[in-house]
């Protein structure tokens, strides 16, 4: 901190301003001690687990993909088939901590139990950092931040930004280590802060980018606070001439980013740049942070706590710690600025409203005088996780039947397959009930070890990529696969784009998964495609090579 001198000349140091707002407790008010909330923690996360515990393939829109990307990363030195189609390529990615984590997590167990441990895994880190930080902002501990437990299922997650997701739990125990250190000596509080921040960084991108908006709405309010109590300690005279020295230790703050841009120039993620902003969709992105499967329960939970607040503020036992306000207002403004798509890659503004709702969740505290009212905060809050795990876990076991299915389907294929994807509908994966189906096809590659053309494989983006000889067979762009419609149009034809990797289809796969079908679609090409398996929403078919196909492209 910075030494003011008033008009007097007398030295006065101002104090921490927002490095932890204690709330007036009476001795003896009854809060929760930490066994308590230890207990109460252990509690709701094993609430939260059941859905992922009991739905090893969850229909999460990207998951499967992911966790298809993760197995080759485990496997692929063992795989002769995988080593054949794909190759590892680590680079400085700003996308990686599954991909560090997952594959370890295999060497001792299967792969869907590894990507149920890395599940649950995050939600403990952000339930717990939401624990911390409110410690760190408010001095004593609480079970009020707990209540971020319904919020962990969210649209954003069932998206499968699974990388994003760790880093929300990740940045809320970034603040903590700030706000900890934020009152000693410059030099730690900025090594640790950008150990957090190459961490971010590697994480996800975007989730760097909250750290950052947070720290901002932290530092700008401190900075405030420091301004107005060295003006009431020393008068305006002295406040302004300790102002400059202020505002070099706001601007410090950021040091810890500056090698950001430095690891964007060596990162191949760079050339992906693009930027697309839409105003429609913010609001849907604020929705986001409680709707998920249900209108009624998100309206539900969203009544339930604006009761709980309504009753706090009236028995005036709640505090909102200052960074929330200021936290509103940053946040908002990024809100507003941020793009729909950059980097190629989607919903990057409907990402950050779950992430500030954590740590706003964090911000809040209310005192619970009585053991009755402690009971209902208890009550109430497993209460609200229970309906919203019923709800997630409903819909999963319904949706899951899908995807079971499909997984019956992969067993028909050989070992080592080249295996196309192709739509049925244009529109389908666009409706929530559809996220389980979009990537399913990536089980294959996990249990079948097939070249799949669906996977994940764009340099800068991720580590796996197609081998050479196989790129040009592979979505390398994360499009939308071909509609059934322009394959048959291909069929056979030599005058097809030569941007598209499917041209070729009747000689360079083996297998057609058609996805998004309905009770009346038929075989769309007999002369190529012999129906294999009719699942509920999907066709698997063996592709038969045409005379024409066979004597232009051997199948290799």
């Amino acid at each position: 901190m910075t030494d003011i001198t008033p008009t007097n000349g007398a030295p006065c140091r101002p104090a921490a301003p927002v490095a932890a707002v204690k709330s007036p407790r009476s001795p003896g008010s009854g809060d929760f001690g930490k066994v308590k909330i230890a207990i109460l923690f252990a509690l709701l996360m094993a609430v939260v687990s059941v859905p992922i515990l009991l739905n090893p393939l969850p229909p999460i829109s990207d998951y499967i993909n992911h966790l298809a990307r993760m197995h080759v990363i485990a496997t692929i030195s063992s795989d002769p088939y995988l080593h054949r189609y794909y190759e590892i390529d680590w680079q400085v990615i700003p996308n990686l901590m599954m991909d560090v984590i997952v594959p370890q997590f295999e060497r001792v167990m299967n792969i869907y139990l590894a990507g149920q441990v890395y599940t649950l895994l995050s939600f403990a880190l952000i339930l717990s950092g939401a624990v911390a930080l409110h410690r760190r902002l408010f001095g004593h501990w609480s079970p009020v931040p707990l209540a971020a437990a319904p919020l962990l299922y969210n649209r954003v997650f069932l998206v499968g930004t699974m990388n994003y997701v760790f880093g929300m739990g990740l940045v809320l125990w970034a603040l903590v280590a700030w706000i900890a250190l934020r009152e000693r000596g410059r030099a730690l509080r900025l090594s640790v802060s950008l150990g957090f921040v190459l961490g971010l960084f590697f994480c996800h991108l975007f989730a760097l980018g909250v750290y950052g908006v947070a720290l901002l709405a932290f530092e700008t309010h401190r900075l405030w606070a420091s301004y107005a109590q060295a003006r009431r300690a020393a008068g305006p005279y002295a406040a302004r001439r300790a102002l400059p020295l202020l505002l070099l230790d706001f601007v410090a703050t950021g040091l810890p980013f500056l090698p950001v841009p430095v690891l964007l120039l060596v990162s191949p993620t760079r050339t992906l740049w693009d930027y697309y902003w839409k105003l429609h969709g913010k609001i849907s992105g604020v929705s986001y942070v409680v709707e998920v499967y249900s209108h009624e329960i998100a309206f539900l939970l969203t009544v339930a706590v604006a009761a709980g607040i309504g009753w706090a503020l009236h028995r005036r036992v709640l505090s909102f710690h200052p960074l929330g306000p200021m936290l509103l207002l940053v946040g908002g403004i990024a809100y507003l600025a941020l793009p729909r798509v950059i980097f190629q890659t989607y919903m990057v503004d409907q990402r950050l409203p779950i992430a500030l709702a954590y740590i706003l969740v964090a911000c809040i505290d209310v005192e619970l005088p009585s053991r009755s009212a402690r009971w209902a905060f208890t009550t109430g809050l497993v209460v609200l996780l229970g309906i919203r795990v019923g709800e997630v876990e409903s819909n999963w076991q319904r949706l899951s039947a899908t995807t079971d299915s499909f997984r019956k389907s992969v067993q028909l294929l050989d070992r080592g397959a080249k295996v196309l994807v192709a739509y049925d509908d244009p529109d389908g994966g666009d409706d929530i009930g559809d996220y389980g189906l979009v990537h399913a096809d990536c089980i294959a590659l996990i249990e079948r070890s097939a070249l799949v053309t669906t996977a994940f494989t764009v340099v800068g983006k991720q580590v796996m990529h197609a081998r050479a000889a196989y790129r040009g067979r592979v979505d390398t762009h994360d499009g939308t696969p071909p509609v059934v419609g322009q394959l048959v149009h291909a069929a056979d034809r030599d005058d097809n784009n030569a941007d598209d990797y499917w041209r070729h289809w009747t000689s360079d796969y083996n297998y057609l998964y058609v996805l998004f079908t309905d009770s009346h679609s038929e075989n769309p090409d007999p002369a190529h495609l012999t129906k294999l398996y009719a699942g509920d929403r999907f066709t698997l078919y063996r592709i038969v090579r045409s005379q024409v196909a066979a004597a232009g492209r051997p199948l290799k």
